[in-house]
């Protein structure tokens, strides 16, 4: 049976939760046909699931579609997603104009990752006039969302000085955040800052963790520069790291 626009309207929340995490192929059916029908939760779903091939065959330019549906119609995700395709180029030629548009308006409506996407492209001057207070501005709405990767983000500025005065103890408490938050690139960092502290336990606990979700060219990159540290067990977690990237 595929759903009619009644039997959507009828479904609860965790009607929704069920078909969400029911087995691939049939809750894909079920979604397809919901984004049909003009739902935009369903689109942005179906959207995601095109480009994991989770019970769809992968299929960027699919995957941009439903995105863009969901987002004319001002979801959220579909807004942050559709802007994600435009930046990487997924399902056709990247256009950093239209995904700082997408992840401008995602911004304005709240969605925390769309604000740090925002963000991002505001710091390195894609798509929009380059703004690091405005970047930092958003780093911090997100934050205040609890958002790892910007309270990471908001750490470099004060590592690096910018737009704020330079504050190693203030890097070291949002680095912290974004580590216990989950991002590896905070885990990294936090543990610099513990080991140029004296805590080799504690770094070594965090360097420990970055590993399990790090790309293999962070990992290369941050093993670099833990080959430079004055601590021998520092060094050889460096060595492993590297031969991860590997």
């Amino acid at each position: 049976m595929s759903p009619t626009q009644a039997v959507l309207d009828s479904l609860l929340p965790q009607d929704w939760q069920a078909l969400v995490h029911a087995e691939p192929v049939t809750a894909a059916r079920w979604m397809e046909a919901a984004a049909q029908l003009g739902s935009g939760d369903a689109q942005a779903i179906c959207g995601q699931w095109r480009l994991d091939g989770h019970g769809l065959p992968r299929d960027a330019q699919a995957a941009r579609s439903y995105f863009l549906k969901a987002a004319q119609q001002a979801h959220p995700m579909g807004m942050n997603m559709a802007g994600r395709c435009f930046e990487n180029g997924w399902g056709g030629e990247a256009d950093f104009f239209a995904a700082a548009n997408w992840y401008r308006q995602a911004a304005h409506s709240g969605l925390d990752a769309a604000m740090y996407n925002y963000a991002n492209l505001l710091a390195t001057g894609q798509g929009v006039a380059r703004d690091d207070e405005a970047a930092l501005e958003w780093y911090r709405h997100a934050a205040a969302r609890g958002h790892a990767k910007s309270k990471t983000k908001i750490g470099y500025f004060y590592e690096d000085g910018r737009v704020v005065a330079r504050d190693l103890d203030a890097a070291f408490v949002w680095f912290e955040g974004g580590a216990l938050g989950g991002d590896f690139r905070g885990q990294f960092n936090y543990a610099t800052l513990l080991a140029q502290r004296g805590d080799l336990q504690a770094a070594l606990h965090w360097l420990h963790k970055v590993p399990a979700t790090a790309t293999p060219a962070y990992q290369r990159k941050a093993g670099e520069k833990l080959m430079q540290s004055n601590y021998p067990e520092i060094r050889a977690f460096g060595e492993k790291m590297i031969e991860n990237a590997a």
